[in-house]
Parts: structure tokens; sequence; C-alpha cells
């Protein structure tokens, strides 16, 4: 009898044991394939949600801004072609902003190369002379972050806006995503 017991029912256990660990590794595959878990989900909206927020006073400036967003996120991630698109937004966009010649020309730059430290070298003259309209402008409502790494640009260090609080440093990327600091808020 427990040579029998022995024989049929460890089978049926592993069998059992099997089916469960077959249905939980579906749904976990099922998560992880849609890359649409909720920890994802809730940071692409954190993410999105700041940029939204934002108004500067003058439209045309705020127009060229949300342009400014996608090219710093772009340096972020070293897309190239994502910061030349951007680049190009930029630079037709400040053609209509009294003052933005500087920033049109910086963009111009990001445009014209494919070499993204070329790219960001650019963008740190982009981002001078745009924190500079934008202190002239003033905020409608949210707030911008005057953001500094000290490292950027052989160690002269280099300012760029952010719509969110924690650092992410267009001008390294992933090798050193949170170099730098907050130094100012504009509202």
């Amino acid at each position: 009898m427990k040579q029998f017991m022995k024989v049929a029912v460890v089978p049926v256990l592993a069998l059992i044991f099997l089916a469960a660990c077959s249905n939980v590794k579906k749904n976990s595959s099922t998560i992880d394939t849609t890359g649409n878990n909720e920890h994802d989900q809730m940071a692409m909206e954190e993410s999105a949600a700041p940029v939204a927020a934002v108004q500067l006073k003058d439209d045309k400036l705020n127009a060229v801004y949300q342009h400014y967003a996608h090219l710093a996120a772009a340096l972020i991630k070293g897309d190239v072609k994502e910061a030349r698109l951007a680049g190009n937004a930029i630079e037709t966009g400040a053609r209509e902003v009294t003052g933005g010649e500087a920033i049109g020309k910086s963009a111009a730059k990001i445009t014209a190369t494919a070499d993204l430290e070329e790219q960001r070298t650019a963008f740190s003259a982009l981002s001078s002379d745009f924190i500079s309209l934008i202190r002239k402008s003033g905020m409608s409502s949210g707030q911008l972050y005057v953001d500094f790494c000290p490292m950027a640009m052989n160690d002269k260090g280099a300012f760029w806006l952010s719509s969110n609080k924690a650092i992410q440093n267009p001008y390294f990327g992933e090798k050193m995503m949170t170099c730098g600091e907050v130094k100012e808020t504009i509202q």
C-alpha cells in the first residue's frame, strides 16, 4: 500500500505543482511582454504631467518650450535622431519669438549634426539663452527648475531647464543620470 501511494501520489502532486507554476508564469509574462505594468505606467504619467502643467506667459515661447523639453528628453536618452527633430522644431519656433535668434542658431547646430556630443554642446548654449528668455517672460502656471551639472562641458559646467525637480542629466545621459543639482526655481 505504501508503495502504491508513492507511485501514484508523487506524480499527481508534481503535476499539480507544475500546473500552478505554469499559470503564474503566464500571468507574469503577460505583464512583462506588454511593458505596461503599473509601476512603468505611473512613471510615464509622472514624467509627462509636469511638462503639461508648465505655462509661460509668452505663448510663442511656451510652444518652443515644449520642443525644448522634447530635446532634453532625447539627449537624456542619447537619441540623436529625436534631438535633431526637436532642434528643427525649436529653430522654426524661435523665428516667432522676440529675442529668439540665439536659441534658433543653437537649435540649427543641433539639427545639423549627427554627433551626440556636438548636440549636447549646442544644447548648453541653447539652454543658457532659453533660461534668459524664460526669466524675462515669466510663468503663468507651474514651475521650472534651472539645473546645473558642474562636470558638463569638460568640467566648465552647464545649465538646463526641467519641469521635474528630480535630476535627469542631458549632458551625460545614462552615464551619470543624476549628476547635477537644482540651482533655481522659476515660478
